[in-house]
């Protein structure tokens, strides 16, 4: 079964691009857009097991410089 997930994404004014740079390099993202909102980029995970979300938020996308804040939205089904 695959897994979803979508990491809304705070950066700090003026790394927004950098930010989506990294991104593009991490497994597991399989789509990035730069939004307007309280959030600057949403990305999408997609892997075969829950259990491989967590190393990518906390692992990989958490620890980019420029990243202020998180927030993170598991689907059910998909």
């Amino acid at each position: 079964m695959t897994v979803k997930a979508y990491v809304l994404v705070v950066t700090d004014p003026g790394r927004t691009r950098r930010v989506i740079q990294a991104l593009h390099e991490i497994p597991g993202i399989v789509e990035i857009n730069e939004v307007l909102g309280p959030y600057d980029i949403v990305a999408e995970i997609e892997v075969d097991d829950l259990k491989d979300i967590p190393p990518i938020l906390g692992g990989k996308i958490r620890t980019l410089e420029g990243i202020e804040s998180t927030t993170s939205l598991v689907t059910l089904w998909t």
